[in-house]
Order: C-alpha cells, then sequence, then structure tokens
C-alpha cells in the first residue's frame, strides 16, 4: 500500500468531497428536468426500471466520463516498446471521444510484454504464422468436441515440465482461468482464505464458488496463521462441522501493487494447518527467476509444496490464455467438470504456437542464449528504473525484481494531468482509479519490458521527473545527484523543453 502523507491524505479527501459535493448538486438538477420531461416518455417507455443505477452509475457519469480520456485509448501497432496511439477529441465535454486519424508515436510504458515476445520475433513469427495456415485462427469447437489439436496437448505438456508440475491443462482466457476453476475445486462447505489484494477473477471464483470466504491481511503470514486458527476451531457455520476442505489463494506479483508474495512462509503456514495452496503466476511466471519459472524459482520453494499452479500466457509470453498446473489427477479431475474445459472454444492455435515457442526461447531449447538474455535483461530494467524513481522522490510500491512499479498519484486532479501529460511527451502509460483500487489510492502503473534500452529508460525517467515536479506528485525527499549527473541532466531538460516548444 501507499505511505500517504498527512497533507496528502487531507488535499485528496477535500478534493473528493468538493467533487461529490458539485456532483450531487448536478444530480439533483438532472432529475428535476428528467421529472419535467417524464410526460412526454413514449408509453413503452413508462414503467421500466433503469438497468444503469446506483453509486456505480453516479461515479461514471459525474467523476468518471469527466476524464475517460485517460483511459481505454486504441493503438494501431503491435505493443512493442514503442507503440502508435491514436488521438481523439471530443465535442461534448468529453462523453463520446472520435478519432482524429492520427496518430502519437509512444514509448510504451503499459503494456505487460514482459519479456518483449509481443513484437515481432525471430523465432516465433515465423511458427506462429505457419500453425495459422495448418490451424486456422479458430477451432470453432470446445476442447471435448473438436477444439484439441496436437498443439494443445504439446502445450500442456512444455507449461507442465516447465513449471515443474506433473501435468496441466490449458483455457482460452486468462480471467476465466482463476473464475471457473475455483468454484470447480470447491464448493459448499469448504473455506477460502485469499489475500486481501488479490485480483478480481479469484474474488469472482471465490463468490462463485458456494464456499465460505476469509479475507486475510495482504502478504501477511501471521494473519493468514490467525485467520486459520479461528476458522478451524469455529468449524463451518451453524452446525460447527469441520470443514470439508480449506484453500488458501495468493498471488505470485500483485498486479495493482508490484509487490512479490511471501510465499515460503505462507507455504509453511498452510503445510502447519493442512491446508491447500492456490497460487496465482499471471504477472509472475516468465518474469520472475533466473530461468523464468516464476516465484517459486525466485524464491526457492518447492513447486511440489504448491497444490495447484495458475498462470496465463498474456503477459510474458506474448500471447493469450492460461494454464493450471496440478497433479495428474487433479488436471483429469478438471478435464471432466471445468464449464471453461468443457463449454468454452478452446484456445485460438496460433495464440497456442505462440506460447509454445516463447516457452521454449525462455528454455533456451530454440538452440540460442536468448531467453537468458530476456529474463537478466527484465530483471536489470526494472530494478534501475524502480531505484532512479526512487531517488527522484516519487511513492513507488513494489519489491525488486518485480516489472510492475506503481507510481502514487492519490489526487483526483493529478491522475488526469499526470496522463495527459505524459502522452503530449510521447508517453503511454496506464493510470488505475477506482473501481480497480480504493478511491483514494490512484496512481500509474508502470509496466517494464526486458525489450526496453537504457535509452528508453532514461527518456522515460527524463520525462516522469519534469511531470512530477510539475504537478506535485514527488511525495519524498530527492537524493541528492552528483555534479556531473545534474548537469547531463539540466542539458536533456533543456533540450526536452526546446522540443515541447517546437511541438506547440
Amino acid at each position: 500500500m501507499g505511505r500517504m502523507g498527512f497533507t496528502s491524505l487531507v488535499t485528496t479527501l477535500i478534493s473528493y468531497t468538493i467533487i461529490f459535493f458539485t456532483a450531487q448538486l448536478r444530480e439533483r438538477f438532472r432529475n428535476i428536468i428528467n421529472w419535467f420531461k417524464s410526460e412526454s416518455l413514449k408509453p413503452e417507455e413508462k414503467g421500466y426500471a433503469p438497468l444503469c443505477s446506483g453509486l456505480e452509475d453516479f461515479y461514471t457519469r459525474r467523476m468518471y466520463l469527466r476524464i475517460q480520456d485517460c483511459f481505454n485509448r486504441p493503438i494501431t501497432s503491435a505493443p512493442k516498446t514503442w507503440i502508435d496511439v491514436v488521438r481523439r477529441c471530443s465535442t461534448d465535454n468529453n462523453s463520446i471521444l472520435n478519432p482524429t486519424g492520427e496518430t502519437i508515436r509512444c514509448l510504451n510504458l503499459g503494456s505487460y510484454n514482459y519479456l518483449g515476445f509481443a513484437g515481432h520475433d525471430d523465432y516465433c513469427t515465423p511458427r506462429v504464422i505457419e500453425s495459422l495456415k495448418t490451424y486456422s485462427p479458430s477451432t470453432s469447437s470446445v476442447r471435448v468436441d473438436g477444439g484439441t489439436t496436437i498443439l494443445h496437448e504439446e502445450l500442456e505438456n512444455e507449461i507442465a515440465r516447465f513449471i515443474g508440475k506433473p501435468a496441466a491443462v490449458v483455457f482460452g482466457m486468462g480471467y476465466a482461468t482463476n473464475s471457473a476453476i475455483i468454484p470447480s475445486i470447491i464448493s459448499k462447505g469448504g473455506l477460502i482464505i485469499s489475500d486481501s489484494l488479490n485480483h478480481n477473477s479469484i474474488i469472482n471464483g471465490a463468490r462463485g464458488s458456494g464456499a465460505s470466504v476469509e479475507v486475510f491481511q495482504h502478504n501477511n503470514p501471521s494473519h493468514l496463521e490467525e485467520v486459520l486458527r479461528k476458522q478451524i476451531a469455529k468449524g463451518q457455520s451453524r452446525l460447527h462441522r469441520p470443514w470439508k476442505k480449506i484453500l488458501v489463494i495468493v498471488e505470485g506479483i500483485y498486479s495493482m501493487e508490484g509487490e512479490i508474495c511471501n510465499l515460503p512462509e505462507i507455504v509453511s503456514v498452510c503445510k502447519k494447518y493442512k491446508a491447500h495452496v492456490y497460487l496465482d503466476e499471471a504477472h509472475s511466471v516468465g518474469a520472475l527467476g533466473k530461468s523464468g519459472r516464476g516465484v517459486c524459482d525466485l524464491l526457492g520453494v518447492d513447486p511440489e509444496d504448491v497444490d495447484i499452479m495458475m498462470g496465463t500466457f498474456t503477459k510474458s509470453f506474448g500471447s493469450c490464455g492460461g494454464y493450471i498446473a496440478a497433479s495428474k489427477e487433479i488436471i483429469q479431475y478438471l478435464k471432466y467438470i471445468c464449464p471453461a474445459h468443457l463449454y468454452a472454444t478452446s484456445m485460438s492455435p496460433p495464440a497456442v504456437q505462440q506460447a509454445i515457442s516463447a516457452l521454449r526461447v525462455i528454455s533456451g531449447e530454440d538452440g540460442s542464449n536468448r531467453g537468458a538474455q530476456k529474463l537478466a535483461r527484465i530483471r536489470e530494467n526494472s530494478n534501475f528504473f524502480r531505484s532512479e524513481l526512487q531517488k527522484m522522490g516519487f511513492d513507488v510500491l513494489g519489491d525488486n525484481d518485480s516489472p510492475v512499479m506503481p507510481i502514487m498519484l492519490y489526487n483526483p486532479a493529478k491522475m488526469p494531468a499526470f496522463s495527459r501529460q505524459c502522452l503530449q511527451h510521447n508517453l503511454a502509460v496506464v493510470t488505475v482509479a477506482f473501481p480497480a483500487t480504493p478511491l483514494l489510492l490512484s496512481r500509474a502503473r508502470i509496466c517494464i519490458s526486458a525489450a526496453h534500452t537504457r535509452e528508453d529508460l532514461n527518456k522515460a525517467l527524463m520525462i516522469i521527473g519534469k511531470i512530477g515536479d510539475r504537478i506535485d506528485i514527488k511525495y519524498f525527499p530527492a537524493e541528492p545527484k552528483k555534479t556531473s549527473q545534474v548537469t547531463t541532466d539540466k542539458k536533456a531538460i533543456c533540450n526536452l523543453c526546446e522540443k515541447d516548444q517546437i511541438q506547440v
């Protein structure tokens, strides 16, 4: 979580209070006007309850629409190191954004392209094109009918071997992997203990399972043990019978925090109380560890100690879909009963081939050392960028080695200001606000790639540092720089300012 200072807290609360109060006044006037207009409604329109209502609708209309140009920015290129962002404009106070036909060439700090496989790759791309000719873009069938190709079985074997588990099953969508798998392995009479900052797909999967759900403090093994002891002693509600099973769910890298799971201690606690461990490695597999095998590789945890390992191919592998790796018995069971396997169209064959090829590059099975170089570069780039941001005084979340680094913005006015000014300086960043984060904890989420050069990173740091000074989001004192470095930075800033004047 962010280290929000008192001044930041007060100013953020005041800002939201003013926004909310003004929005409520506008809402009252809107209701009065709609009341007078209700007499002119068509007969078939009367008597229906509005589909969009409540606080979410109020927030969308009165707050989100005013800054929606900071979100959903379309691009016209592959999500590589540099991308082409579509320029948009609005003539109705941001209600509708229309493309102008122009694009902006931006340095990409928003995509999950951790290992640089999202663009053209000399090993992966030709094989993907060949698979497209052989299998077509879609299987047009579910896995249990005609949707399983040789490629799907090959990927399942490859990912199981890579992760270090006996078997695996792949799905066409990463989000659905969590939301469909969790209800398949636990139901009423079971207990789910979930980290307080787990992803929405985990939350929805837990809710849909019918099991009792408890939450433990983020990444806190001591509180996890406290919750386990209390729930085991209490048992099921009403009858107080023992729980049928207990499932503890954590993530390898928490995508909104950039923090790495304290897996060794969590596994130790779960072993002590005979609870199963479900690990979501969507952001950590391929990005963490010397061999890219995720948080288990980084922290020295035996994969056998983790009962179920989930991951996606969308981040480090430049593809789409997800997987579950576990024992052969669990995987066979899931293939019999999981709705995502039985009723959803299988993963696209070209996407499957992309994941297979990327796995082989990472493992060094392509006959080169590019995989090792990518893994070393993502670690080096991530640690360098995080360190430099912290030296400049930004409130940066997350741990070393994590390619995800949120910069805390807090104030509702600073979030769109940061996003828009980054775009003006040809920098594509992702800003995150409610409901993806708590209302007071808006942030910019930076994602680093192995494809970024040191020149790219230095340019981004220069721009972010300049914007940080302009909108006052450096919440901590900056480290003093050496004289030579200050001179170099001043020259770079002058060049940047001159470029801005030319663009204007």
